[in-house]
């Protein structure tokens, strides 16, 4: 039996933009190989591939892998999968997907069309590492109005929003941090906050959207700005648009997806 398999545009509302990632349907109840899945999604060769199959009526195992490793937690590769259920599957929109991954479980729910993902909050605190913030200086050739840790992460904040956009890091040096990703962010005009996103070490140099990341971003502004529900953009190459929202430990992440096409595992 052969798999489906479909490309999906996350963060997305029209083609070619947000972030791209490759979901595969697996056939319930089987058992495939982890080498097997890490090697479709070297040959798919986009930020991340993600592997689904349903347990029973609304839950689902999900893990997701870059084109080098599985990661514990993947935004946008959530929401195109929850798009592809709803769209190519019999899951009814009025239902919740709820999700066994690395991270426990996930709740995603959709209200025409645009999709919520509910995920664990990220505690980022301010880093007295006098040696990173000398580090991040000189890779990303400019200064750092303040370097914090966030779990597997370094999330960064600029001066300015045209910083953010005309930074050029030095991939071979950060691939060298022992970090997952490093989230660049300043404050911006049009939307409550902008980012992006290197993760080299991972196989990703610049992620175009990343959804996993705002659970380390959404805090971090709600404490600046006194907000709750916040207006986002990445601005990558590819752009995308996000609405977050604080709630205790956990973090709404809203966005819209589009596949771009489908086909068969031969």
């Amino acid at each position: 039996m052969s798999l489906k398999i479909f490309q999906v545009d996350a963060f997305a509302n029209k083609a070619f933009t947000g972030n791209p990632a490759a979901v595969c349907i697996l056939e319930q109840g089987k058992q495939y190989n982890d080498q097997w899945m890490q090697s479709l999604a070297a040959e798919m060769n986009l930020s991340e591939t993600a592997f689904v199959m349903k347990k029973s009526q609304g839950l689902y195992g999900l893990r997701w892998f870059t084109p080098t490793t599985e990661v514990n937690l993947c935004g946008h590769a959530t929401l195109a999968t929850a798009h592809i259920l709803w769209t190519e599957t019999n899951l009814e929109q009025q239902q919740i997907a709820r999700f066994d991954t690395l991270s426990g479980r996930l709740d995603v729910s959709n209200k025409e069309g645009l999709i919520t993902m509910n995920f664990p909050k990220e505690t980022v605190t301010k880093t007295d590492d006098k040696k990173l913030e000398k580090q991040l200086n000189e890779l990303l050739s400019c200064e750092c109005k303040g370097v914090y840790n966030s779990s597997e992460d370094i999330l960064v904040e600029m001066k300015s929003e045209e910083i953010v956009k005309r930074l050029q890091p030095n991939l071979q040096q950060l691939a060298a941090l022992p970090i997952r990703c490093l989230i660049i962010t300043s404050s911006s005009s049009h939307y409550d906050f902008v980012s992006r996103v290197f993760a080299p070490a991972v196989g990703i140099d610049e992620d175009p959207v990343t959804g996993s990341t705002h659970c380390a971003l959404a805090p971090f502004w709600t404490e600046k700005l006194g907000k709750n529900i916040l207006s986002a953009r990445q601005v990558s190459a590819r752009g995308g648009d996000l609405l977050v929202s604080v709630n205790n430990n956990r973090i709404d992440i809203s966005g819209t997806a589009i596949t771009l096409f489908k086909g068969e595992l031969l």
